[in-house]
């Protein structure tokens, strides 16, 4: 369980790096091409909310790297659960304040993670 659950912490972290990258750095050019559901004209206009957004997920990803990178097994574990308790109040907020969609990107990964961690626990 253990090991299945800090996979899923690594592709947790692949996802945020994947996200803090589209939000700081491709929100303009490849943004309208992937919320459709926005007008065109928006992107410009909150660039810099995307930079500051995606500095946030890039902050998740990186707590998320670092406890992969832990060699003590208790606090490998704490600092995996604290991060993934982050992920999956984000998601939440996100999932409510802005679209569904999030709860099953975000949240759900980070709740299963948390189950497997917590059944792994020492």
């Amino acid at each position: 369980m253990r090991k299945l659950g800090f996979i899923l912490v690594g592709l947790i972290a692949a996802l945020h790096v994947l996200i803090a990258g589209f939000e700081m750095f491709l929100w303009e050019s490849k943004g309208p091409e992937v919320f459709t559901v926005l007008p065109a004209d928006l992107y410009d206009d909150t660039a810099v909310l995307a930079l500051n957004q995606g500095l946030y997920n890039g902050f998740l990803a990186a707590g998320l790297i670092w406890a992969l990178l832990i060699k003590d097994r208790l606090w490998q574990w704490n600092v995996a659960v604290c991060f993934l308790l982050f992920v999956a109040v984000a998601g939440l907020v996100g999932a409510f304040s802005a679209s569904m969609t999030i709860l099953y990107v975000q949240f759900v990964p980070a709740a299963a993670a948390l189950v497997l961690l917590w059944l792994s626990r020492d």
